[in-house]
């Protein structure tokens, strides 16, 4: 019997060691570039998870570019990744992308931005209608001659609220007037008229995101869930209504998707809902994560708080009325407060990558990557690389002011790049610009206190950055 035994867990044994093995060396019709699958079924997930206590990259990159190289495979929650930091190749798949290479949410985000399928959403003409579309909403045009002073109200608006108390969570208070200045100008949706505000269910929704995905009762991720289905509720009624009263005259960029329902197939109302939750969370996101950075970052750096306050208070000098609206003219003459803002969405990096997965198999500098394998385009990478940016993680806005680096700005990606850049990359800058001008001009602010810096991936403050508004 005890050889009956020994045999069968032989086998056991060996089927095993013959399992892990395929498992770290799948089958591809090349050689796969270098790097390890970690433990089966869960790959490297749990290597990913580790955070960084600072601004610099986060571990699992940094180790792993030290370790293979700027171009690496790897196994999150059972999907085959290559991760890249290089340049090159970065380059390479934004050119072939659409023909070697797919849009690619991991399966968590799939399920939190999109409930159509899968398929629809990565055609390719899906994606150009979308980007098109709220280019018309949010292009140079109607930034400049609607968008601006809108911006700079609801930025008086929202900082004149602040004064009076103790501590304002810069996170949580930017992010609703972003979040509310969205749906305002391009839903017609106030957020009071919900008694419970969508910003609130956004604001939660976003600190659970990265969390890890255990749908379970008292997990930060199940609580994440809950608000999403809420606020996706909310965003239902409001189509609904929309679709149910056409003869309202509106003019923002739901009422354009409503009207296109019949025009285009894949537009459906739930379609719909799913694009305005996606891009609730893209408008608002980059625009709270960056300010939150980039007020911690001026309040620690006297001298470019000296420099940005003397620039906006020399645009107001110029105006034949001290108190009138910013322009566009003026937008545009704003240098430093652009490096400022270049130089915390460098270091904020508040999207560690674009994941694309690839159609067939692809042959690049003498590897191969499978067909339909996940590739993450490490643009904090490129942000944080020593060889680009002298001293990446110290803020520094007078680095962009003689900006003689082609380096610098063709690997600078915080809205993406190619095709596929981020339709409000100049919005988001407008309104960084715009807030940081009422603030400088009108008010000022002490720090209360400052959460710890944790990269995990996406950058936070743990506690948060709270401040005191005064006036001036």
């Amino acid at each position: 019997m005890w050889i009956i035994g020994t045999y069968v867990s032989a086998l056991i044994i060996a089927w095993l060691a013959h399992w892990i093995y395929r498992w770290n060396n799948p089958k591809c019709n090349g050689v796969l570039p270098p790097g390890s699958f970690g433990l089966p079924l869960i790959g490297e997930t749990l290597q990913l998870m580790v955070p960084s206590y600072s601004l610099d990259l986060l571990p699992f990159l940094k180790k792993r570019i030290q370790r293979y190289g700027k171009t690496f495979r790897t196994n999150v929650l059972g999907r085959a990744i290559v991760a890249s930091a290089d340049p090159e190749f970065c380059h390479f798949v934004l050119q072939q992308d659409g023909k070697l290479f797919d849009l690619w949410p991991l399966d968590t985000f799939s399920k939190l931005f999109a409930e159509e399928s899968e398929a629809s959403f990565n055609m390719p003409n899906v994606h150009k209608y979308i980007r098109s579309t709220a280019l018309k909403h949010v292009s140079g045009e109607v930034l400049r001659e609607k968008l601006l002073p809108l911006m700079e109200e609801a930025s008086r608006v929202t900082i004149k609220s602040w004064l009076g108390q103790e501590s304002v969570n810069v996170k949580y208070a930017t992010g609703i007037m972003a979040i509310g200045f969205y749906a305002k100008q391009m839903l017609g949706y106030d957020l009071e008229q919900s008694l419970e505000k969508l910003g609130d269910l956004y604001f939660t929704f976003i600190e659970g995101l990265m969390s890890i995905p255990l749908n379970i009762p008292g997990t930060t991720h199940y609580k994440c869930m809950k608000d999403r289905k809420k606020a996706l509720s909310i965003l239902r009624e409001l189509v609904k209504d929309r679709v149910s009263s056409p003869e309202t005259p509106y003019n923002d960029y739901l009422s354009h998707l409503i009207t296109d329902m019949g025009k285009e197939k894949f537009l459906t109302k739930d379609s719909v809902v799913q694009i305005i939750f996606a891009f609730l969370f893209v408008s608002s996101e980059p625009i709270s994560a960056t300010l939150t950075l980039a007020l911690m970052f001026l309040e620690e750096n006297p001298k470019a708080m000296e420099e940005i306050t003397d620039e906006h208070e020399a645009i107001i000098k110029e105006r034949e009325v001290s108190d009138s609206s910013i322009t566009w003219k003026e937008y545009k003459s704003m240098p430093f407060t652009l490096h400022v803002i270049h130089e915390s969405l460098r270091l904020a990096n508040t999207s560690p990558g674009m994941l694309r997965r690839t159609k067939r198999d692809v042959e690049w500098n003498g590897y191969t990557i499978p067909a339909h394998w996940g590739v993450l385009i490490a643009t904090s990478a490129f942000h944080l690389d020593p060889d680009t940016y002298e001293d990446p993680i110290t803020f520094n806005p007078w680095r962009w002011k003689d900006c003689k680096s082609n380096a610098m700005l063709k690997n600078f990606m915080p809205f993406g790049s190619g095709m596929r850049q981020c339709a409000g990359a100049e919005y988001t800058r407008v309104f960084l610009a715009t807030f940081l001008h009422v603030l400088v001009t009108k008010y000022k602010y002490t720090k209360v206190k400052r959460g710890e810096i944790c990269r995990n991936p996406v950058l936070s403050l743990g506690e948060g950055f709270h401040i005191k508004v005064m006036e001036r």
